[in-house]
């Protein structure tokens, strides 16, 4: 759950004048970039390639919403989220994998391959925002949410291979739980300060869950990190609940 960060205001004349078509651009050639990798996979013929395209149809119509009511300064998406952007392309194809548990079955290795550079480019578009002074609330979320749908793909993948039992949802389950939630109290939507320790549990929910995908990890082993990724989220939520809770 890492907390937006801050930016300055929009120049709104600026990306007022120039937002709409270069954002819609670089949300096709999004778009454009997702239907090649489906293409160079012999995938487009399957049921992978609709759930993929709705994945990421759904992840853009979001994005530009968003970036209707809060443009950036730069115009378009800005230098940091367009890294968030192919990082989202690649765990769109990841989605549209859940349409086949077969393929999942016989190409683990090369999913695997996939999801760890989704992961890199998660270090990457921090780095990005940083230098290019491109980080904005907006970008924050859009890493967060997909953060959090990364690691709900991935519950479902080690579901549908029999590799962890259903409990594995729990993990994929919670930020959005913890959502819901605030609608009842809404003290829980309330700002967190950034925290190493939530990027940590993060990166260590997805390393572990993938690490556990692989077919040379043991049955065994695989649940153990399946566990101690759970068993992290949990206890890193209690902690934002607890800050959150004293600070309504």
């Amino acid at each position: 759950m890492p907390s937006p960060l801050s930016s300055h205001p929009p120049a709104q004349g600026t990306a007022e004048a120039t937002r709409p078509w270069r954002l819609a651009m670089e949300l096709a050639l999004g778009g454009l970039t997702l239907l090649g990798l489906l293409a160079t996979l012999g995938l487009v013929g399957s049921w992978v390639a609709p759930l993929a395209i709705a994945t990421y149809l759904g992840m853009a119509a979001l994005l530009w919403r968003a970036l209707r009511r809060r443009p950036m300064r730069q115009g378009g998406l800005g230098a940091a989220n367009r890294v968030t952007l192919a990082r989202g392309v690649l765990v769109a194809l990841l989605a549209g994998t859940l349409a086949d548990p077969a393929l999942l079955a016989s190409h683990t290795e090369w999913l695997f391959g996939v999801a760890l550079v989704a992961l890199a480019l998660d270090g990457v578009d921090g780095w990005v925002a940083r230098r290019s002074g491109s980080a904005s609330a907006v970008g924050a979320r859009f890493d967060m949410e997909l953060d959090a749908f990364f690691i709900l793909v991935l519950c479902l993948a080690l579901l549908l291979l029999e590799r962890v039992g259903p409990w594995v949802l729990a993990i994929g389950a919670m930020r959005y739980a913890f959502v819901a939630a605030s609608w009842r109290w809404p003290w829980l939507a309330g700002e967190l300060p950034d925290s190493q320790r939530r990027k940590a549990v993060c990166v260590w929910q997805v390393a572990a869950l993938m690490l556990a995908l692989l077919p040379a990890t043991p049955g065994l082993i695989a649940t153990w990190l399946a566990a101690t990724a759970l068993a992290g989220l949990t206890l890193s939520f209690a902690v934002d609940v607890r800050w959150l809770y004293h600070h309504r």
